[in-house]
């Protein structure tokens, strides 16, 4: 995964109003997640605020990205946990963040790339990506920026489910009957199958 550092400040005011005045200045609340759990079991919560300025780096972005969180100096490795975004105008309200380190695994989403021209799609059937991203589980350390699918073989009315994919190092978290990519018969591909019959 691609590297990028983030800077941060420690906030102490929580509520509400504190929050409107931070993203008033271009600051985002967030929160870090990590090791460190309450009496009840839950992962404790340490509160920053963060310049949108650099947060919208790994935000509006496609790609995956280890996050160097930098908080009043202190180093954090960091992945994207969760996002909330206003429901009416979709502005960034609030960043949760996940520590991650070199020795536990975590389970996170990669994109999928597909890769070759298609049997299916050479003989005019169209292509269906059903899912964007793949849930895997590794050592953040060995996760890939995408998972490349070689399609060349796949043809109309066939599909690639994520049980018939294997990556060195990575464990499939998303269900292996989950559909990936299909290809679906078109009126041209039917008409040239019907030729076809007629020809022969």
């Amino acid at each position: 995964m691609k590297e990028i550092n983030v800077t941060g400040q420690k906030r102490s005011d929580l509520g509400k109003k504190a929050s409107k005045v931070l993203r008033k200045e271009g600051l985002i609340p967030c929160n870090i997640y990590g090791e460190a759990k309450d009496e009840n079991g839950l992962p404790i919560a340490k509160s920053f605020a963060a310049p949108m300025s650099e947060l919208r780096k790994i935000v509006y972005t496609p790609h995956i990205y280890v996050i160097n969180l930098i908080i009043d100096g202190e180093s954090h490795t960091a992945i994207l946990k969760e996002l909330q975004f206003h429901p009416v105008t979709d502005a960034l309200l609030h960043v949760d963040f996940y520590e991650v380190n070199d020795q536990k695994p975590i389970t996170i989403g990669i994109p999928v790339k597909l890769t070759g021209l298609a049997q299916g799609v050479r003989d005019g059937g169209r292509m269906n990506l059903s899912i964007r991203k793949i849930n895997v589980t590794a050592k953040y350390q060995d996760i890939p920026e995408h998972l490349d699918i070689d399609v060349t073989n796949l043809k109309i009315g066939k599909s690639i489910k994520v049980g018939d994919l294997h990556f060195d190092g990575l464990e499939m978290a998303t269900g292996k009957g989950v559909v990936v990519c299909s290809i679906k018969a078109t009126r041209k591909s039917i008409a040239a199958d019907a030729a076809a019959d007629t020809a022969e």
